[in-house]
């Protein structure tokens, strides 16, 4: 696995750059040589990396001169979708309409079969209501997850540790050195084949730490349709970022 140097980050006001209304990471890096710029697309967050020496002025003018560049990557991103009643969210792949409940109800989150949609319906209070819909999701996440990692630990004979389900935003899995496999809760959204195609892919890494032709051979052996999942996440994958953000970060 690829190790990077640290580097120090700091936050500036994005609304006081130009207006342009997102968060602004200011990175000073050991090995940069020049100032870059660009937008995570799952943070929805404006990202300038500078050399150590730079002070925030130049980031802050740096950002200034391309703010027409960073206006349009922003415009670019599909509008975040916060966990609202009445909003429409994916799970396993199928769109599901937000129903807050209200206090009262078993359970803190119960799937309904309506029409012309399903209903996630949220227990408790409405405040509360967007965090526990999440804390649900991820643990159907694990749920799913831990299921599909046993079953292609399994296939390739190797003995898993532990799982852990986390809001990665640059990755959708990882594998350690000491065997644990972490993965993003949002994968739980995707239809099933692509949470499973993740799952395999780390179990895999328990065998080859890499990427080289007997990794994949190994994903292949245990996922043959891996090929079809790699090209969903490419085309969709970072679409899944854009739900569960807050209220106030909509």
């Amino acid at each position: 696995m690829r190790k990077t140097r640290r580097s120090a980050s700091s936050t500036l006001n994005g609304d006081n750059i130009g207006d342009i209304g997102a968060p602004v990471e200011v990175r000073r890096h050991p090995a940069a040589r020049r100032l870059t710029l660009r937008v995570s697309r799952t943070r929805r967050t404006v990202i300038v990396t500078l050399p150590v020496q730079c002070d925030l002025d130049e980031a802050d003018s740096f950002i200034t001169r391309n703010i027409d560049w960073v206006r349009a990557r922003l415009d670019s991103l599909p509008d975040p979708v916060p966990f609202l009643d009445g909003a429409f969210i994916p799970l396993r792949g199928e769109a599901h309409r937000i129903v807050f409940a209200g206090p009262g109800r078993r359970g803190p989150v119960e799937r309904k079969v309506a029409s012309p949609y399903p209903e996630l319906r949220v227990s408790g209070h409405v405040e509360h209501a967007p965090r526990r819909l999440k804390d649900w999701l991820a643990k159907e996440a694990h749920r799913c997850l831990d299921e599909r990692v046993r079953f292609h630990a399994g296939r390739l004979g190797v003995t898993t540790k532990r799982i852990a389900v986390r809001d990665q935003s640059s990755r959708w899995g990882s594998c350690s050195t000491t065997g644990v496999l972490s993965f993003s809760w949002r994968l739980i959204m995707a239809p099933p084949e692509i949470l499973d195609y993740v799952a395999a892919h780390e179990v895999a890494h328990l065998r080859e730490m890499n990427h080289g032709p007997r990794f994949w051979a190994l994903v292949q052996k245990t996922m043959p349709d891996l090929e079809e999942a790699k090209r969903w996440l490419q085309i969709y994958g970072m679409d899944l970022h854009r739900y569960g953000a807050t209220a106030d970060e909509a």
